[in-house]
């Protein structure tokens, strides 16, 4: 199986309707950034999740964990406990 054939075994269609004056205007922006819808969607869904702190690849899920695990761990911010006063 070659790389375009696993690819296209690993996609999700789904049909999403826009009304004429949106999908004239993401035309246009596909023109103009010289893209196709597809990318545009792309983009965009990524934003979406990125702004819900949804990692969007293996990656991005790593780099989240490892800064989660930093943060959990004591003592590894170098911050002083504010309950704790020096005398």
């Amino acid at each position: 199986m070659s790389r375009v054939e696993r690819e296209a075994a690993s996609v999700v269609r789904k049909l999403i309707a826009f009304d004429d004056d949106t999908f004239d205007k993401l035309k246009q922006l596909g023109r103009d950034r010289m893209a196709t819808i597809q990318e545009l969607a792309d983009e965009a869904f990524a934003d979406v999740l990125k702004k819900h702190g949804i990692p969007i690849d293996l990656k991005d899920a790593l780099r989240k964990s490892a800064r989660g695990a930093n943060a959990a761990a004591p003592g590894k911010t170098g911050k002083s406990d504010p309950s704790k006063k020096k005398s």
